[in-house]
C-alpha cells in the first residue's frame, strides 16, 4: 500500500453488540476461537495461548535472508484468535482474521494436509469439509497485477513465462489465457502450496440480503504442511479482503474496524460475537467541549511503514506509564528503518502484547515494587503459564497499578482497562492444596534488540485491544486514537435490526493535543 495511506486507530470502550448494514458501513460477526476449543485447565490455556503469541512474534524476525519466497506471518494455532464466516457457492468457509497478512486464503477439495494430526485445538474448524471450486471459480491469469503481487511484485512477463506462455504471446502482451502459477506461502511452523483464483463470495450480514462480492480473488490451496486452516488476510496489500472491498465499494473498503468483547477467558463472554465493521460510519473529528475546555475528539499518531513487512500496521510506541511512572521506549520503538526493524504492530493474530526485553524488565521491575512487596510471588504458576511476573493474594482487594500506552506525536497516552493487562484467576494447585487467589501480567517479554532485528520491536495483542474499538482507514493521511469514549451498542442480533439508530457512541475525553500528520 502506498506510503500516503495511515493507520487510523480509534480505542473505544464497547459493552454490548448487534451487526447492521447501511449503504456505506456493514457490520459482521467475528467468532472467539476458544468459544469452540476445550483446554484441560487455566494453565493449559494461559500456556498454550502465550507460546503461541512468542512463535508468531519471533517468526517475524526469520527467514531475514530469504528473499526467493514470501514469508508471511499466519495464526501458529487458533488458541485465541477470530474467525470471520463467508459462503462460497453456498459452502460456508470459516477463516482466521489477521491484520498481519495480505490475502484471503482457504484449503480447496481434494486437499491434502500435511503433519496436521493434533495441529487444530479448534476440532470444530478443522473438521469443516473444505470446499469445492464451482464452476464460476476462473484461474487468475499471469498477467493480472494479482498474480504479480502474490508472487513478490515478480514480473508478469516472468510469470507467464513459467505459466508456459510461448515467447511470441509474451512479447505482444496476449498471455491472458494462461493461468497464474502457483505460490509457495511459508510461515512459523507450516507452509502451503495454492493458486489464484476469482469467484463470488457472500459476506453475511446481519439480515437479508447478504453482500454478494463478485470476482474476488483468493488463493486456493490443495496442499498444506502444517496448517488445515485458511486465514482472511486485512493487511496492508492489494489482495487484502479490505483492499479488494474497496474496488466494489471505496465507502466499505477504506476503512475497517474491530470491536473484540472483553472476555478475560471468561467461558460465557468469550462465546459472544465481536463486531467486525466494515466502511465508514460517522465518527466525529471536531473537538468537543468537555467542562468548558474544547478537546479534540482524536489523538493523532504518525503511521510507520515497514519496507519488509509493508502489510503490517506499524506505530510508534514512546512509553509505557505504570501508575504515576512512566517509562521511555526505545528509540528503535517509536520508528522503523530500512531493514524493517523496530516500531509496534497491531496485531489481531497475537494474543499477548510481545514487548523488548529492556522496556519490559522496566514494567515488571515497577510491578514487583508496587505489588511483589505485598504479595508472594508465584513461580510455580509462572512456570505452568509461560506468563510473569504472578502473585499470589491473600484477600480479594488487590492494589494494581494503572497502565498508560503512549504513542509517539503527541504526547497522549491510551488507559488501558485493569482487566487488559492482569488476569486473575483462582488456582487449584495439585488438587490437594488450597485454592489460592492469583493473577498474572498479560504482557510478555519479546526478547533483546539484538534479537528483533528484521521485524517490529514489539506487538500490541488482541487481548489487549478487547473491549475497544480498533479502527484501521486507508483514505486519511493521518492516524489517531480514540482517546476515550464508550460505544454502547443497544438492541439485539435480530435481522430487521438494519440501521444505525440503534448504536449510540459517547466520547468522552480527558487530554489530549490533535497533530497533523506529516
Amino acid at each position: 500500500m502506498a506510503a500516503s495511506h495511515s493507520l487510523l486507530l480509534c480505542f473505544i470502550l464497547c459493552f454490548t453488540h448487534i451487526f447492521i448494514s447501511t449503504s456505506e458501513t456493514l457490520f459482521l460477526p467475528l467468532t472467539h476461537s476458544l468459544s469452540k476449543t476445550q483446554f484441560t485447565s487455566t494453565h493449559h490455556l494461559l500456556k498454550s495461548t502465550s507460546t503461541r503469541s512468542t512463535a508468531r512474534f519471533h517468526h517475524y524476525h526469520h527467514n531475514k535472508n530469504s528473499h526467493n519466497h514470501r514469508h508471511v506471518s499466519l495464526p501458529l494455532s487458533p488458541g485465541s484468535d477470530y474467525t470471520l464466516s463467508f459462503t462460497l457457492n453456498s459452502q460456508p468457509i470459516s477463516l482466521y482474521l489477521d491484520t498481519g497478512s495480505d490475502l484471503v486464503w482457504f484449503p480447496c477439495q481434494p486437499f491434502e494436509c500435511i503433519l496436521c494430526e493434533g495441529k487444530a485445538e479448534n476440532a470444530s474448524l478443522a473438521s469443516t469439509p473444505p470446499p469445492k471450486l464451482s464452476e464460476t471459480a476462473t484461474p487468475v491469469s499471469c498477467k493480472s497485477s494479482a498474480c504479480s503481487a502474490v508472487h513478490s511484485n515478480l514480473p508478469s512477463s516472468d510469470l507467464c513465462a513459467i505459466s508456459n506462455c510461448p515467447l511470441e504471446s509474451i512479447e505482444i502482451s496476449d498471455c491472458r489465457k494462461h493461468s497464474c502459477p502457483q505460490f509457495y506461502y511459508a510461515y512459523g511452523d507450516g507452509s502451503l502450496v495454492a493458486r489464484l483464483y476469482r469467484d463470488s463470495i457472500r459476506l453475511p450480514l446481519s439480515g437479508p440480503p447478504n453482500l454478494i462480492f463478485n470476482n474476488f480473488t483468493f488463493g486456493c490451496a490443495h496442499t498444506a504442511l502444517a496448517e488445515p486452516i485458511g486465514v482472511a488476510g486485512f493487511g496492508r496489500g492489494v489482495l487484502s479482503l479490505p483492499a479488494q472491498l474497496a474496488t466494489l465499494s471505496p465507502q466499505l473498503g477504506n476503512q475497517f474496524s474491530y470491536c473484540l468483547v472483553s472476555h478475560s477467558f471468561d467461558s460465557d463472554r468469550v462465546r459472544r460475537p465481536s463486531p467486525l465493521i466494515l466502511g465508514r460510519y460517522d465518527h466525529d473529528e471536531k473537538e468537543r467541549r468537555v467542562n468548558g475546555v474544547n478537546k479534540p475528539s482524536f489523538v493523532y499518531t504518525s503511521m510507520l511503514d515497514n519496507p519488509k513487512h509493508p502489510y503490517f500496521y506499524c506505530v510508534g510506541l514512546e512509553g509505557i506509564s505504570i501508575g504515576r511512572k512512566k517509562f521511555p521506549a526505545p528509540e528503535f520503538l517509536r520508528k522503523v528503518d530500512r531493514e524493517g526493524s523496530g516500531g509496534l504492530v497491531v496485531d489481531s493474530g497475537t494474543t499477548f502484547t510481545m514487548l523488548p526485553a529492556r522496556l519490559y524488565d522496566l514494567v515488571v521491575a515497577e510491578f514487583e515494587n508496587r505489588v511483589g512487596r505485598v504479595n508472594e510471588r508465584a513461580s510455580v504458576i509462572e512456570e505452568n503459564t509461560g506468563l510473569s511476573p504472578c502473585y499470589y493474594f491473600a484477600n480479594n482487594v488487590v492494589n494494581v497499578p494503572s497502565m498508560v500506552l503512549h504513542f509517539t506525536g503527541n504526547g497522549s497516552g491510551v488507559a488501558l482497562p485493569r482487566r487488559n493487562y492482569f488476569y486473575e484467576f483462582l488456582d487449584g494447585g495439585d488438587g490437594k492444596g488450597m485454592k489460592r487467589k492469583v493473577g498474572c501480567l498479560m504482557l510478555m517479554n519479546g526478547g533483546d534488540e539484538a534479537e528483533l532485528t528484521g521485524g517490529p520491536g514489539a506487538t500490541l495483542g488482541n487481548y489487549q485491544q478487547q473491549g475497544f474499538e480498533v479502527v484501521y482507514d486507508f483514505g486519511e493521511r493521518k492516524s489517531w486514537v480514540c482517546k476515550k469514549a464508550v460505544c454502547i451498542f443497544m438492541g439485539s442480533l435480530e435481522p430487521e435490526l438494519t440501521n444505525l439508530e440503534n448504536r449510540v457512541c459517547l466520547f468522552h475525553f480527558a487530554s489530549g493535543i490533535s497533530l497533523d500528520n506529516v
